[in-house]
């Protein structure tokens, strides 16, 4: 496991699922991770691993078996309970799948990449967040309407009542859950420590989402990263 900056932190407590979110049926599993800089990784590290994964899924799926497989299914129908129409935003696991039936992947940091492989390989959505511009303890939590969030890439906006977002005891709102990140929490270049989060959804199976950090940690390995404590679910 990594020594870098982060490992020290405790894991066990660092993310509560309050009742409001548990109602929903959501649950995650989460772990922290650390290493050099973000910014002085080689992001070619991964150019086989993400070649790999691409074939995997160019294996295992159609866009028909794709739209049939329980995972995804079970992902869209959360969408559909929060009121997101998984047709306009698809579910990140789907949408990276369909990106790789068409022989495309993402390439953001290789920080996120490594997420993005896991949830391309188990269809898990997993967020990232940089340890050291959060602060802890987190709370995932249903909003009560008003709450001001920053996306990434997007403006910020107002979020309605009702809605399962991961929060920070400052209020920040981190993550509207499973879908979209803040840019105040995001990976950057100098980030050394992260917290990463499957995010999971009624009819995912709880060993779907440590099979999806199982693979994060692997491709981590190759950016000289590692886990900081066990895998934590919650609740």
């Amino acid at each position: 496991m990594a020594a870098e900056a982060g490992c020290g932190a405790a894991v066990e407590g660092l993310l509560e699922v309050e009742p409001g979110a548990a109602s929903l049926g959501v649950f995650v599993a989460y772990s922290t991770y650390a290493g050099p800089p973000v910014g002085a990784l080689d992001p070619r590290a991964l150019d086989g691993l993400v070649e790999e994964a691409l074939e995997e899924a160019r294996r295992r799926y159609t866009l028909e078996t794709l739209r049939g497989d329980p995972v995804a299914r079970a992902y869209r129908s959360f969408y559909w309970r929060i009121g997101v129409d998984p047709t306009k935003t698809r579910p990140s696991g789907e949408a990276l799948a369909r990106r790789a039936l068409r022989g495309r992947f993402p390439r953001i940091n290789p920080l996120v990449d490594a997420g993005n492989v896991a949830s391309l390989l188990t269809l898990v959505p997993i967020g990232l967040y940089d340890l050291d511009r959060a602060a802890p303890p987190l709370r995932l939590t249903t909003t009560r309407g008003g709450e001001e969030f920053h996306p990434i890439g997007g403006r910020p906006e107002r979020l309605r009542p009702g809605l399962p977002v991961l929060v920070d005891s400052r209020g920040l709102v981190m993550h509207l859950y499973p879908h979209r990140d803040s840019v105040h929490t995001s990976i950057t270049g100098p980030t050394r420590a992260a917290l990463a989060v499957a995010a999971g959804a009624p009819g995912v199976p709880r060993g779907r989402l440590a099979e999806a950090l199982r693979l994060f940690e692997e491709a981590l390995s190759r950016l000289g990263w590692g886990r900081c404590a066990p895998l934590v679910y919650a609740p």
